[in-house]
This record gives C-alpha cells, structure tokens and sequence, in this order.
C-alpha cells in the first residue's frame, strides 16, 4: 500500500506562488506610450509654401534634361518632391470628426473598387509586365488628404510647357496618369486653374494606331482627328475620360520629365476631389514608374507624414518627400526591413508583399495565419498589398478578428467606447489622459524582416473629445491591404530594382 505524503501547508503556498510569478513573467505583454492628442484642425496649406519647392542634384540646364524612356542622353540624378496630407489643401470649412468620417466613407469605396478590379483581372486571367533598364535617378516632396475626405496624399508638379503647377495625387494602386483638362464638359472641383492643353507647347495627342494607344485597358478612337481616346473607371463610378496624350512634367528646380502618357480628361466625375488628377506609382506599364524608370532604376520611396500633422506659423504644414533613384534607396547600414516584391501574374499594378504574422504584446497573434495572407500565383487571389491610396490596413475576417481581441486583451485597463466609429469596432474614450500605456503591435514580413509600428499608427483619435479607435478593420474580400496608417512615419522604398519593398522607420 502506498505511503500518502504530506506536504506542509507553507511549503504548497511557496510553490503555488512560485508557479504563478514564473507563468505570469512568461506571458508578461510588452507596451509602449502612446501620446494623447484628440484630433484637430489642420492648417490650411498655402499655394507658395515652402515644400513645394523642388530641388535636384543635376546639373543638366532645365532645358536640356529628358527623363522620358525615348529621351537620349545618360542624364544621371536623384530628385525629390514634397508630399502633403490632402487636409492641407482646404481645412477650414467642417469639423475634423465629418473630415475623418468622409476620409473612411471614401477608403470604404476604395477597397470596393480595388476588390472589384482584381476580382475581374482573376477572371480575366490578364497580365502585363513593364520592363526598364538600370540608371540612377531623380527625386521629389508629399502632403496628405482628410480634408477633403479622401485618405490620399499629395505632390505638386508642373504640368506642360510653360508648366502649370498642379496638386496631383500619389497613388501606387492605380496606373494611369491623368488630369482634368480644359474644355470641360463635365468637371469636379480643384483647388487649381483646370489644365488647358492648347497652351502648352510640349503637348502632343497620341495617335490612335500607336503601341501606346494600345497599351490602355480601354481605348478608343477620335476618327476626326485621328487620337487615341482613353477611359479609367473606378468601382464607387467615378470615371475620367478624355484624349491620351505625351506631355513634360516639371519639378521646382529645373528637373523636366518628357513624353509622359498621360490622359487629358474632358469628362471627370465621381468621388475625386480638389486634386487635378492623379499620378500612378503602380507596376503597370503606364505608370509613371514603368515609363520613366529607364532613367531612374525603376527605385522610388515616400514618407507619408502623420495624417493629422500640423505646424508651427513658421511651418505650418508638415511634409516629407518623395524620391525616385538611387537615393530613394537608403544607404547601407540604415535600419530598413526589406521583404521581397511579389508580383501577381494576373494583376501587375499593386506592390503585394508576404505578411507572415502579426504579434502584439510581443506574441505573435496565433489566429493570423500566414496560409490566410498568402498569395495564390495560379489564382491570382488573396495575398497582401502594400498601397498609398487605402487610409485603413484592412486584414481578412480571421486575421483581424484574431488581431483585435489579442489587443483587446492587452488593453483591458483602457476604457473601452461603446458603438464604434465608422470602420472602427474597437475605440477606447482617452478623455482627460496625456499620455497611456498600450501593447505592441509589429508586423512579420517575408524573409524574415519586422515592422514594429509606432502607437499612433494603430490607435488614432476620430474626435476632439479624445476617443481612439484601433485602425484596423476587417475584409470579407481575400485581399488584404497595408494602408498609410500604418505606413505613416516610415520611409517605404519600392526597389524595382532588386524586387524588393523595405521600411525605414522615422524616414520621414
């Protein structure tokens, strides 16, 4: 028969403890601050502002310099423009709680749009591929877009011979560059004269049987005078249509980008709103990108400064840049996590990357699978984009559920807010705080690399009374989306180059 023994009752409370701390210690969630500043007001940015200067290390005369692929010469640069939050452009005519809600309504249509397009490209089966040559480059500067309610960021550039400046939005989800143009026949609202094309003397109607008329998804033909004809339509229906056309770009400071195809448009309406027209940073071969990458090595980067950024009177606006060459590309040495480019075989426009995980606390999240974010070449469907233009990093239904609870649960000493916001299932009332703890979130990329996201990129305030929401949001479409939340304050290099998309953090 067995001995029964008996453990002192002292000794049983010394291991329970024991056992307890050292289980706890395991587990024990990592936090960093976040600074607590309800949202307010932009300042308005001013068309003679300082960060609209361009600048160019050639010493090419302005004149002389062609950076189109027709272009001859070995010109050999690096130019950067500034890029601004589009809030910036007209800030003072509504409350920043309507400005976010519009801004969400409108990512809302953008993923719509963006699903619609690569469910058709998916059945379609269609492809195309930009190819490019190796040089060293030119570079740029970006502001950003809540005012208008609208998620995008900004660039201003000039436009034909002489060059009018234009606010243009960067988008790397989209591929054809356009504007509006005069005579309008059906035109919306910019804060900008409207583009007259038989005021510049570079301008050049592309003819209806050239390969680059061809190049469009959908082209058409003016019989009269022999042009190509254009259209780009968006999900939420907005279009813009009108000639294609060559025309120069300029940037402050001398640096001409010549023989652009661009579309003229005529007929422009929708959801677009005070820019000019947009200009597509996308893989496709119409892209600004693919058409002046044989100059530049198909290398550009942005920083997209904080959506909600404001200045002193001295500056009233923050900015950053976006460049194209070599130095879009940091020095060696420089803590950038690059993770391979992906490309999909039935889509070439977006920049897809491989999202392995995601921890928060420092636990990676057990629910976000990779098979989940993983793209399928055969398919062309799921996998994750990296894309300017989208404000909410948008996660299928398992992965952000998983997500949200795992900061749920790290965030339980938080004072939750009932009802949500918008996209936003999960805000917390921050009233009265300065400052509070809240658990890490880093995001695991293919080969290895890790993208630490700072507080602000993932709990943003959506009122002037301080409550914040945790900007993540779910998708019942397979396509998941890193929006510029997330991206803000890094410095996001796309190296055509070596295949690859990096993140560079306080890049701005």
């Amino acid at each position: 028969m067995a001995m029964a023994v008996t453990i002192p009752y002292a000794f049983f409370v010394s291991l329970l403890a024991f056992l307890l701390i050292a289980n706890g210690a395991s587990k024990r969630l990592e936090y960093q601050t976040l600074v607590v500043t309800p949202l307010r007001p932009t300042p308005a940015l001013l068309p003679d502002d300082d960060f609209l200067t361009w600048t160019s290390d050639s010493q090419t005369p302005a004149d002389e310099t062609d950076l189109s692929p027709a272009g001859g010469g070995a010109f050999s640069s690096s130019f950067h423009v500034s890029l601004a939050h589009r809030d910036s452009l007209l800030a003072a005519n509504t409350t920043p709680e309507h400005l976010l809600r519009l801004r969400l309504g409108r990512d809302a249509a953008r993923v719509a749009n963006l699903h619609k397009i690569l469910a058709a490209a998916t059945a379609a089966g269609n492809a195309t591929h930009a190819v490019g040559a190796r040089p060293r480059g030119f570079s740029a500067s970006v502001v950003s877009g809540l005012s208008q309610g609208s998620g995008e960021y900004f660039t201003r550039i000039g436009i034909g011979t002489p060059a009018r400046y234009l606010n243009m939005v960067l988008d790397t989800g989209s591929d054809v560059v356009w504007l509006q143009c005069a005579p309008c026949r059906r035109c919306y609202s910019q804060t900008d004269p409207i583009f007259d094309p038989r005021q510049s003397r570079s301008y050049a109607a592309v003819p209806c049987e050239a390969p680059l008329c061809r190049r469009l998804d959908v082209a058409g033909c003016d019989t009269r005078r022999r042009s190509c004809l254009y259209l780009v339509s968006y999900g939420d229906g907005s279009i813009t249509t009108g000639e294609f056309s060559t025309e120069t770009l300029t940037f402050r400071g001398g640096v001409r980008v010549a023989r652009i195809a661009l579309g003229c448009g005529h007929d422009n309406e929708g959801l677009f709103v005070a820019a000019a027209g947009l200009l597509g940073l996308g893989q496709g071969s119409l892209s600004f990108p693919s058409q002046a990458g044989r100059r530049f090595g198909h290398r550009f980067s942005y920083c997209l400064v904080d959506r909600t950024s404001s200045g002193s009177a001295a500056s009233p606006v923050k900015s950053s840049l976006v460049v194209f060459g070599d130095s879009a590309v940091p020095r060696p040495g420089a803590a950038v996590a690059f993770t391979p480019m992906l490309r999909n075989p039935k889509m070439d426009t977006f920049y897809y990357v491989e999202l392995t995980g995601i921890s928060v606390g420092g636990s990676q999240v057990a629910g976000v699978s990779a098979a989940d974010l993983r793209l399928n070449p055969a398919t062309g469907k799921g996998g994750v984009i990296v894309d300017s233009g989208t404000s909410v990093t948008r996660l299928v239904r398992p992965a952000y559920a998983a997500l949200r609870d795992a900061f749920k649960a790290g965030a339980a000493e938080l004072r939750e807010a009932p009802g949500g916001f918008s996209l936003f299932d999960t805000c917390y009332n921050l009233a009265g705080k300065t400052e509070v703890k809240v658990p890490t979130v880093v995001m695991h990329l293919g080969g290895g690399a890790s993208v630490p996201l700072p507080a602000e990129n993932y709990l943003i305030p959506v009122d002037t009374k301080g409550t914040f929401c945790f900007a993540f949001a779910g998708t019942e479409s397979g396509v998941s989306i890193i929006g510029n939340i997330q991206q803000q304050g890094f410095r996001v290099v796309f190296d055509g180059a070596r295949s690859r998309v990096g993140f560079l953090p306080r890049g701005c």
